[in-house]
């Protein structure tokens, strides 16, 4: 198999390749220099519902990827070895998540190992703005930023995306690291996503149900004082009948002698009987 070629010393295979393949000197350097371009790729992935200890159902998860290219040559970008193609073949990388039981891809993304300036930028913004997000302080987010650089530089590049959160159960995801232009460089790992049951509902940007009577019984505090200003208006407002008689029954209207109905016509009566 190509691993297990790429597995061995070069002084092994290049005794295998001259003896028992039967390739010259030449062929046989040839063949360790494009082995030595082959990249060895390495996911390291993380799935977390921002500022929650867990995942819960119908949550926005966060997804952050870390690829990890290796060459034995030490280089990061490289042109692959393809004599026979007529012009020069850039390497492309895809990152994917999916779920093999339902053969559903949640996640798919390309992955850029050239340009290192791009990627540089891409991480320290996404670090910042995440660490911002949870809080954290100055000096733990320049850190973070540095130390998310630094992996750049050393081959990694930082994906990040987002979905939603299914239905409450166990999920045993797949990550893949595909690569259009080796054979055998592709790289697997397993995700294990464990998703609750929803139980913030409400909680968020939401009043609570409780203090709704609170809210009403201040409205009718206010309502009462109205009322108590219209019964002082309108106990004061008898003394001058002649010039403020129509003002002094129109304050009354939503005090307590609107309340007691009959007994104010019959008042008015007789007081106009004594006039």
């Amino acid at each position: 198999m190509l691993q297990d070629l790429r597995d061995m010393k070069p002084e092994e295979r290049a005794e295998l390749l001259t003896q028992v393949a039967g390739f010259s000197a030449d062929e046989s350097r040839d063949v360790e220099i494009v082995i030595e371009m082959m990249p060895s790729i390495s996911i390291d992935i993380t799935c977390e519902t921002e500022g929650e200890e867990g995942i819960q159902e119908g949550d926005i998860v966060t997804m952050q990827a870390w690829i990890t290219l290796h060459r034995g040559n030490g280089l990061i970008g490289a042109l692959p070895h393809a004599p026979y193609f007529p012009l020069e073949k850039e390497e492309n990388f895809w990152l994917l998540i999916a779920d093999s039981m339902s053969n559903d891809v949640w996640i798919s993304q390309k992955v850029n190992f050239v340009d290192e300036a791009t990627a540089i930028i891409a991480a320290t913004k996404a670090i910042q703005e995440l660490k911002e997000g949870s809080g954290d302080s100055v000096r733990e987010i320049n850190a973070a930023v540095k130390a998310a650089v630094d992996r750049v530089k050393a081959g990694s590049r930082l994906v990040m995306s987002k979905f939603q959160a299914p239905a409450e159960g166990n999920y045993n995801l797949s990550s893949y690291c595909l690569c259009d232009s080796w054979i055998g460089c592709d790289a697997k790992s397993g995700i294990k996503l464990k998703v609750l049951k929803r139980s913030r509902t409400g909680t968020r940007g939401m009043v609570a149900a409780d203090e709704l009577p609170a809210l009403e019984d201040g409205g009718d505090e206010v309502e009462e004082e109205d009322e108590y200003d219209d019964d002082y208006e309108s106990e004061y407002s008898e003394d001058d009948e002649d010039v403020k008689g129509k003002e002094a029954n129109g304050a009354v209207v939503n005090g307590s002698a609107h309340v007691r109905g009959d007994d104010d016509s019959s008042s008015d009566g007789s007081g106009s009987e004594e006039n």
